[in-house]
């Protein structure tokens, strides 16, 4: 039975408690005077307390509580359209950094490692498909580049979509060796995808970007990092993956804007 807010189980569950409440507070109202009853009046009394709150209290609960389940569905879905990017169905940028930092400050307060790697994706010349076959097809191209790279994700993996044809991935736990693997196959999911609009082939691709980290650091720089290596992958031809480790940029002052 499902007794979550959002579940039927609770909803008959709060019906039948709180009817029989109704019932034994007005059965033990009564039995103050049972002593001096009659047996019949004693028993119709006891009916009376039976049927009258199970008539009244019982459809009055269940309405209550059913209204109270709609509103907490509509809670539930008004939170996802408010944390989902409405075309690519994956998180938003709000949304993804939002969750992104209370993990890195949930590991930093409970004494677990923090580790892992952050890397941004752009889409390739993606701007050529919105001139060539309009932006109707450049919504069918991230779409495909959405689903190729969250097939080779992790269910612990974050994925969200952070600029026009840019997206996040957040790889909790990560080592360098595993974030490159991840970026190789992300990497390869896309540059296999068949997209032929109007029936030609166009190949897609994307550059990969990343950062390694061993300790907390403020999610801005993580981003910025991520963004420099973007920028490696993009000069050394597009359709690359550089990831490095937080040391090398420890130095480093931010990118000019």
């Amino acid at each position: 039975m499902d007794l979550s807010p959002s579940g039927h189980g609770r909803i008959y569950l709060v019906t039948i408690v709180a009817t029989l409440l109704c019932v034994g507070v007005a059965l033990f109202i009564d039995s103050f005077n049972f002593a001096t009853m009659t047996p019949e009046m004693r028993l119709r009394a006891i009916l009376t307390d039976l049927f009258i709150p199970t008539l009244l209290a019982a459809p009055t609960i269940f309405l209550f509580m059913r209204k109270l389940r709609e509103l907490v569905l509509a809670h539930e879905r008004l939170a996802i359209f408010a944390s989902t990017d409405p075309l690519t169905g994956v998180l938003n940028r709000s949304a993804l950094t939002t969750i992104i930092e209370r993990r890195l400050h949930a590991d930093a307060g409970n004494g677990t490692p923090v580790r892992g790697a952050l890397m941004i994706l752009d889409a390739d010349n993606f701007k050529s498909i919105n001139d060539s076959h309009g932006h109707e097809q450049g919504d069918v191209a991230l779409k495909l580049i959405t689903d190729a790279v969250r097939s080779v994700l992790r269910k612990t993996d974050l994925l969200g979509r952070i600029g026009g044809e840019e997206f996040c991935v957040f790889l909790p736990g990560a080592t360098q060796f595993v974030a490159e693997a991840v970026g190789e196959r992300i990497r390869h999911a896309v540059s296999v995808i068949p997209f032929t609009p109007a029936g030609r082939p166009h190949k897609l691709s994307v550059s990969i970007g990343g950062a390694v980290f061993d300790r907390q650091l403020p999610l801005s720089d993580l981003l910025r990092i991520a963004d420099q290596q973007l920028c490696v992958a993009k000069q050394n031809g597009r359709n690359r993956v550089a990831i490095s480790p937080i040391v090398h940029y420890e130095s480093m002052p931010a990118a000019a804007a």
